[in-house]
């Protein structure tokens, strides 16, 4: 679909009846991506401005939130333009640089959550050695790698792609995920084996880390103080139900593009929107109310004629 010499278009097709209800869309939307901006900054604000709050693993809990900012800032103004425009395309260029960012941010959160989980074992397993280990300097590093690590897998399927000719131009979604595969002429088996790779060094052994650590972290606190069981349990388990939230996220984005031709689109639109509406509203809920000292600072800033 070429409306322009050598630019390529791909038509979205993963909208019902936009036309009927594009308005309503338009508005829930809206109402769901300043919701998202407006909590994620309001704690990334907290931490930047409240140096109790300069810890290894608020500095982690701030870069997930900002990870969730960019990943929203990624699908949302695209949608927005699009269920009020009245064809829902985008071209192959900006599909591509979308499908780069989504997977590089999901991508570094499986880094980010481990980096949390060894953080948090370091803390509680090894805590006189902390200070000595988790110094801002080795913060740095682990941000750094978290991201370039993620920026450099995720660039390789793109670029891929980019190299390979297209013979579908119309996507069953609304934004481009991994069902861009489906427009290639040829299936590669490169970009197939690659993903199962990253897949592998992105996520299955980010995890296995995660469940390995926090085990550990289990056992030390089963064996120690009510006191060390009742920090590992408010400082750990937020980070075990991010991490199963976003695990349950990523296999549902996985089944999208797996299972996709056997669902209505309205049922894939649905479960398209789900991958896009809780997570990044999720985390700063989890971390807003389970970390002590977050909830402090926001009961602070929103209701301080109740702090005494």
């Amino acid at each position: 679909m070429d409306n322009e010499p050598n630019v390529t278009y791909i038509v979205l097709d993963g909208y019902v009846e936009d036309d009927k209800y594009k308005y309503v869309y338009f508005v829930i939307l809206l109402a769901v991506y300043i919701l998202i901006i407006c909590c994620n900054s309001t704690i990334v604000y907290l931490i930047c401005i409240h140096k109790n709050l300069h810890e290894p693993m608020y500095i982690f809990i701030a870069a997930l939130l900002i990870n969730s900012i960019l990943f929203s800032t990624t699908i949302y103004p695209k949608l927005l333009n699009d269920v009020l425009s009245e064809k829902q395309i985008i071209s192959y260029s900006a599909c591509l640089l979308q499908f780069f960012i989504i997977y590089f941010l999901a991508s570094s959160e499986f880094l980010l959550l481990a980096a949390m989980s060894y953080d948090r074992y370091v803390s509680i397993c090894k805590p006189l050695q902390y200070p000595t280990i988790m110094r801002k300097t080795r913060v740095s590093i682990l941000l750094f790698l978290t991201w370039f690590v993620s920026a450099c897998h995720s660039a390789v399927p793109a670029i891929l792609s980019a190299e390979t000719d297209l013979c579908n131009f119309t996507m069953k979604g609304i934004f481009c995920n991994n069902a861009i595969y489906e427009l290639l002429c040829v299936h590669s088996r490169v970009i197939s084996i690659y993903g199962v790779v990253a897949l592998l060094d992105l996520a299955v052994l980010p995890v296995l880390f995660i469940v390995f650590t926090y085990t550990k972290i289990l056992l030390i606190a089963y064996r120690s103080s009510r006191e060390v069981r009742k920090k590992a349990a408010e400082t750990c388990l937020p980070h075990l139900i991010v991490l199963i939230s976003f695990c349950c996220l990523c296999a549902y984005d996985i089944s999208i593009a797996r299972v996709e031709s056997n669902l209505s689109k309205t049922v894939r639109l649905l479960m398209t929107l789900q991958t896009i509406l809780y997570h990044p509203l999720f985390n700063p809920l989890i971390y807003g109310l389970k970390m002590k000292e977050i909830s402090k600072h926001l009961k602070r800033l929103f209701c301080p004629a109740q702090i005494v």
